[in-house]
């Protein structure tokens, strides 16, 4: 089992969201900003890899 399953099988919706904005601000604040856009690309990366769409509502 990959790092992104095991994740994705221990997160569920709200909580996963929260935890990837709060991975996210972690980031730019230790960069200071500098990589702001890259990191918000990871993050959306990382969460489309893991199923997760901002712009669908959850599927039951």
């Amino acid at each position: 089992m990959g790092i992104f399953d095991k994740i994705k099988s221990q997160m569920k919706g709200d909580r996963a969201k929260d935890m990837s904005d709060v991975a996210e601000r972690k980031a730019n604040e230790k960069t200071g900003n500098k990589y702001e856009s890259q990191v918000d690309d990871g993050q959306q990366r990382i969460e489309d890899r893991l199923g997760m769409d901002r712009d669908r509502p959850e599927q039951p």
